[in-house]
Parts: C-alpha cells; sequence; structure tokens
C-alpha cells in the first residue's frame, strides 16, 4: 500500500476529479445527549462507579458543511462545540479538498470526505484508495458487566450477525466467570477478546489470567494487560501467552516495539481521522501487526466512516464501536452485519444519512 504525501493530500484540491471548486460555504452544528441502553444502563453505570467515572450518555456535536454548488457533507465534531465552531469558521470561504488528510480538523474530517465522495461519485472508500475492499469485520462491544448481562450481550451480538466481541475486564468481575457465561451463550466460531486497561498490573497475573481464558476456544486476544509505560513488562510477556496482545500505539516509541516485536497488533483511538490513520496503516501492514482500531466509537457517522477506513487501508482488521450500547446511533440507515461483515455502502459519499427524528429527541437545548 502507497499512502499520499503531504503534498498529494493537498494536491486532491487541484486534481482533475475535484476541479469543482466546491468552496465550503456554510455549516450548521447540532448538539445531542446519547444515554446508553436500557439494556445495560444500570450494570454500566455500576461499572463506572467502580472507575470513578460520572458520565452516563455521549454529548455530541453533529456538522453539517455546505458547498457554495449545493453539497452537504456530514460529520460528528469530536472536539468540543465551541472548539468545533471556531474551527468551522476559519474552513468558511476555502476549498474542501484543501481539508484532505488533516488530522487537526479531527471529525469534520469525516464530512470533508463526504463531500468530495458526493462530488466524484464515489464511496469515501474509494476515494481513500481505488482498490478498497467492499466489506469489513466490526467488533461487537462490552463494558465490564456482570456474567449473565456479558452472556445475553454475546448472544444478542451473535444473533445480529457479529462475529468478534470487545469485551471489558475489571477487578470488580471475575473475568473467568465472564467468558464462561459467554462462551456458554454463543457459537464457536464467535470470538472474544478482553481488554484489561491495564488492570491486571503485573506480569504474572497477566500469564495466569490470560492462560485461564485460553482454556475457552472462543477467546484469541488481550489487549493492554498492563501499562504500556512498563516496557520491561511486555518484554517478560514475550513468548509466555496463549493468546495475542494487542496494545494501544498512539503516542509510544513504535519502532522499539515494532523492532523487540513486543505486541501482535495495534489499538488505535487517538482523534486524529486523516494522515494519521493512513499513515499508521501502512506502517501496520509492514510491520505484519493488524490495527484494532476505535477512534470514532460514539455514532453511526464516525462508525461508517471507519468502515470506509477499514476498507480503503489494507492494515486496519477490526473496526470497534460502542453504539450498540447506546440508545441510538443517530443513523436513518441500519448497520447491518452479515456473517461477520459489514458491507460498505456503494453511494457517493459516505452513503449514509441522518435520523432527523433521533437527533430532535436527544437535542441539547
Amino acid at each position: 500500500m502507497r499512502i499520499l504525501t503531504r503534498r498529494e493530500w493537498a494536491g486532491l484540491a487541484t486534481a482533475p476529479l475535484f476541479a469543482r471548486e466546491l468552496r465550503l460555504s456554510r455549516f450548521d452544528i447540532q448538539s445531542v445527549r446519547i444515554p446508553f441502553a436500557e439494556r445495560v444502563r444500570e450494570a454500566w453505570l455500576e461499572s463506572w462507579k467502580h472507575q470513578k467515572r460520572d458520565q452516563t450518555d455521549y454529548e455530541l456535536h453533529f456538522v453539517r458543511l455546505h458547498t457554495d454548488d449545493g453539497l452537504t457533507g456530514i460529520g460528528e465534531a469530536k472536539m468540543p462545540r465551541a472548539q468545533a465552531e471556531s474551527v468551522l469558521r476559519r474552513m468558511m470561504g476555502r476549498p474542501a479538498a484543501e481539508f484532505a488528510g488533516d488530522d487537526s480538523i479531527r471529525g469534520i474530517l469525516i464530512a470533508i470526505y463526504d463531500i468530495l465522495g458526493k462530488a466524484a461519485g464515489e464511496p469515501v472508500s474509494k476515494i481513500l484508495s481505488p482498490s478498497a475492499k467492499d466489506r469489513v469485520i466490526p467488533t461487537w462491544w462490552s463494558q465490564c458487566f456482570p456474567p449473565a448481562i456479558m452472556a445475553s450481550e454475546a448472544k444478542l451480538g451473535a444473533s445480529l450477525g457479529y462475529r468478534i466481541h470487545k469485551v471489558k475486564a475489571r477487578p470488580w468481575q471475575d473475568p473467568i466467570e465472564q467468558a464462561a457465561a459467554m462462551c456458554a451463550a454463543v457459537p464457536r466460531h464467535y470470538r472474544f477478546w478482553a481488554d484489561a486497561n491495564s488492570s491486571w498490573g503485573t506480569v504474572e497475573k497477566t500469564v495466569d489470567v490470560a492462560t485461564r481464558l485460553a482454556k475457552f476456544p472462543n477467546y484469541f486476544a488481550i489487549e493492554s494487560p498492563i501499562s504500556r509505560a512498563n516496557v520491561d513488562g511486555y518484554r517478560q510477556l514475550r513468548g509466555k501467552l496463549p493468546l495475542k496482545v494487542a496494545e494501544h500505539v498512539d503516542g509510544i516509541d513504535l519502532d522499539l516495539w515494532i523492532r523487540e516485536k513486543l505486541i501482535d497488533a495495534w489499538i488505535s483511538g487517538a482523534p486524529k481521522l486523516g494522515r494519521y490513520i493512513s499513515t499508521l496503516s501502512a506502517r501496520a501492514l509492514a510491520a505484519k501487526a493488524p490495527i484494532w482500531i476505535e477512534h470514532s466509537i460514539d455514532n453511526g457517522i464516525a462508525q461508517v466512516f471507519q468502515a470506509h477506513q477499514a476498507a480503503a487501508y489494507p492494515g486496519i482488521q477490526y473496526v470497534i464501536s460502542v453504539t450498540n450500547v447506546l440508545a441510538d446511533d443517530c443513523m436513518a440507515e441500519p448497520f447491518t452485519v452479515r456473517g461477520g461483515f459489514y458491507h460498505i455502502p456503494d453511494k457517493p459519499g459516505l452513503g449514509v444519512t441522518l435520523d432527523e427524528a433521533a437527533l430532535e429527541k436527544y437535542r441539547v437545548a
């Protein structure tokens, strides 16, 4: 895979594909608060109480970007509203393609690509790569819930066509009891990885828990078992675990981790949606370490954009989102998964639209 240089990204503004200037003329922002899904709400609040996290919903800022010739792109800002308004004001009057690949505008970039795709008559994935795939692998997601709820969530995910499930492992629930309950509720081809968010703490505990989890055929990986600052700990874990190991790679000395082969998969959650992801994907492909991406997890627009990126960038293996445990993803079209795959919309741009009724229902006054 060859990635675009900065000059080539900038050159999109004058490429024949985007000969129309597509100058940005105005914008709208609509803020909403999306609560947790009723079926998991109490369990989720209880889990976050243990984490000393006081949150009952996700506040989102949906953006509509308009061009002077009538095109509209949608996105979710992935920044506070006041900051988004400031960024958007600076963008007005400039060509949309000028911002292609611009990490600094965060989720507003989603709306830019929606515009560029519509202008080109191509899905966003094809704008990012002409050889983009037509389907990707999304993941089901669970916070650290009691075993019975984890089992019902896994069963629901399997019934909706998912085949990969990321689960949170925390000290207040026994991960082995969770695993036993979930694995009893799903087919053998439905697979799990456990994200400890560094809570296992030591090499010894990680080896112990991973060894016990590996006895369940559905489990294939663990994520962030110890602090990523503990590089020596990861060195000690190398070659001792029966499961794959994933870790967040944003902001670390990635050259060192690649050179020493400390992990098997890379998690990326940085709110950099442009050049950063395309570059990281190329590095992952060269290192033969897949990316499990989660930079945009809390709404349907971002979820679909991640899917377009995963289709375009072969370094990305899984697309992570938490929309399955929220009350609404705010999209008119369902995020349908069949046989473990989500098929990329083939309409120009993102290929999806906002659910106006949902936006009104959850609007922040």
